[in-house]
C-alpha cells in the first residue's frame, strides 16, 4: 500500500504537549499538525485526551478541527497515568476492530507510549510520532517508524517558487495549493508525480477544491496553465497518456531531465550495422556476411574464348 492510500488514526496526549509549551510565547497550532499529517494519507479518526478544564482555550480550535475531546478528570481522582491508559486502550481497540486503519499517529513525547508503539508495529501497523523537540523521549522517537518534530513544521520549504502577483486571485490560490501539494509529495520521497496523485493530495489538503471554481474545465488545463506561467514542467507518459510533473519550484533552474518516452524514441532510431566484407580478411567464410551491394568481378576482354569444336553437342 502506498503512502497516499494510507488510513490514519491520530491520538493526541494533550497534557504532554502542554508541558512542552510551558515558557513559550507561541501556542499549539493543531491546523499545522493536521496539514502535515494529511500528506501521509486519509485521516479517519482524531482523538485528544486531557483534563479540558485546564485547557479551555484550546477546546474551540480542536473542536473546529473535528477532533474528539476525551475528558480525563483530575489526577487526584483518576491517577497519574489515566490519560495514557485510556489512549492506549482506544488505540489497541481500533487496531483490532478496524483493519482498514493501517497507520497510527501518536502525538506525544512521553516514553510511556513506547510499549504501545511496539505492540502496534507487532500487529503490522505503521506508527508515526509527533512531539516537541525538547520534551520528546529518545526511546519513543527511535521506536517509531517515523517521527516529526513540531518545530520542523514551521520551516519554510526550499523549493517554493514565487507566484506572479499579476495573476487573478483565483488562479493564485489554485497555484499556491498546487505547489504546496507538490512539495508535500516531494517530502514523502515521491519521484514520479502523476497528475492524479497531485490532485488527490490537493483534495486531502483542501476537500472543497474544485478546478472549475478556479476557471478550468479539467485538472489538465490547470497544469498546462501552471506550465505556461513557468511554475511547473510537464511530460506526457507514453503508456497512460497522462501528465506527469517533472520539475517545479527551484528545480526549474536545473537541467531538463530526459523523459522516458524520449529515451525509447532514441533507442528505436539506433539500428545495428551490418559487417562489410573485407577482401583482406583471413577469417572463415562463414564469419562474415557478403553484402548485397558488392560489385560483380569484371570480365577480362583478352581472355581466350572457347572454340566451336570445344563445345559439346
Amino acid at each position: 500500500m502506498t503512502d497516499g492510500d494510507r488510513s490514519l488514526a491520530i491520538f493526541i496526549d494533550f497534557e504532554n504537549l502542554a508541558l512542552g509549551f510551558q515558557g513559550r510565547r507561541d501556542r499549539f497550532d493543531i491546523e499545522r499538525v493536521l496539514a502535515r499529517l494529511v500528506e501521509k494519507g486519509k485521516v479517519v479518526a482524531k482523538k485528544a485526551y486531557a483534563d479540558w478544564s485546564r485547557f479551555k482555550e484550546y477546546t474551540a480550535p480542536l473542536h473546529e478541527s473535528a477532533i474528539e475531546l476525551i475528558e480525563i478528570p483530575k489526577r487526584s481522582q483518576t491517577g497519574k497515568n489515566s490519560a495514557d491508559i485510556r489512549l492506549c486502550v482506544d488505540a489497541m481497540d481500533l487496531a483490532y476492530s478496524k483493519e482498514h486503519i493501517d497507520t497510527f499517529v501518536v502525538v506525544s513525547g512521553d516514553s510511556d507510549f513506547s510499549p504501545l508503539v511496539s505492540k502496534l508495529k507487532e500487529n503490522g501497523k505503521h506508527v508515526i510520532g509527533l512531539g516537541m523537540q525538547e520534551s520528546t523521549s529518545e526511546l519513543l522517537r527511535d521506536n517509531c517508524d517515523e517521527f516529526i518534530y513540531y518545530e520542523d513544521l514551521n520551516k519554510s520549504p526550499t523549493l517554493a517558487p514565487t507566484i506572479p502577483s499579476t495573476l487573478p486571485e483565483q488562479k493564485r490560490k489554485a497555484f499556491a495549493l498546487l505547489l504546496e501539494s507538490l512539495l508535500a509529495l516531494r517530502r514523502e520521497n515521491k519521484t514520479i508525480l502523476w497528475s492524479s496523485m497531485v490532485k488527490d493530495t490537493m483534495k486531502r489538503k483542501k476537500p472543497s477544491f474544485n478546478e472549475a471554481y478556479h476557471g478550468y474545465r479539467t485538472f489538465s488545463e490547470l497544469l498546462l496553465d501552471a506550465q505556461k506561467e513557468s511554475l511547473v514542467d510537464l511530460d506526457v507518459d507514453a503508456r497512460s497518456r497522462t501528465y506527469v510533473v517533472t520539475r517545479f519550484g527551484a528545480e526549474m533552474s536545473a537541467p531538463v531531465p530526459v523523459s522516458s518516452s524520449e529515451v525509447r524514441k532514441r533507442r528505436r532510431r539506433v539500428r545495428p550495422r551490418k559487417r562489410m566484407l573485407n577482401v583482406n580478411d583471413e577469417s572463415a567464410p562463414g564469419d562474415a556476411e557478403t553484402p548485397r551491394d558488392l560489385p560483380a568481378p569484371e570480365r577480362d576482354p583478352h581472355a581466350e574464348r572457347p572454340r566451336d569444336d570445344d563445345i559439346p553437342f
